[in-house]
């Protein structure tokens, strides 16, 4: 299973070219949810350059496309994304320390 995670302190984001792109592909001018900063038109264009907040699972299949197709350009702000593959069935959680990220198998916690 492939899994993004951002790389470098700071925060998981895309792009504005990404997250166009997700749009594109899905046909749905909202992918994303509403956490993309700026003003988005009905032409899909945002208005500002700050932008790329999504809430998307992190093993959604058209993020995972656009990070491929678009590598170092679907980083946003302060982002550094990579692709990681783990095992197919693994319960995981995505851990981080001030924005920089791993993905760690969950276990039981007591």
């Amino acid at each position: 299973m492939k899994v993004v995670v951002n790389r470098c302190y700071g925060g998981f984001s895309l792009s504005r070219k990404a997250v166009l792109l997700a749009r594109k592909i899905t046909g749905n001018p909202k992918w994303g949810g509403a956490q993309i900063k700026g003003d988005i038109y009905d032409n899909g264009e945002i208005c500002n350059d700050d932008y790329g907040y999504v809430e998307v699972e992190r093993n959604d299949k058209i993020l995972i496309e656009v990070v491929e197709k678009l590598g170092k350009k679907a980083d946003g702000r302060c982002a550094e994304l990579e692709i990681v593959e783990i095992p197919d069935g693994t319960d995981y959680e995505i851990e981080e320390y001030d924005g920089k990220e791993w993905v760690s198998e969950r276990h039981r916690k007591w």
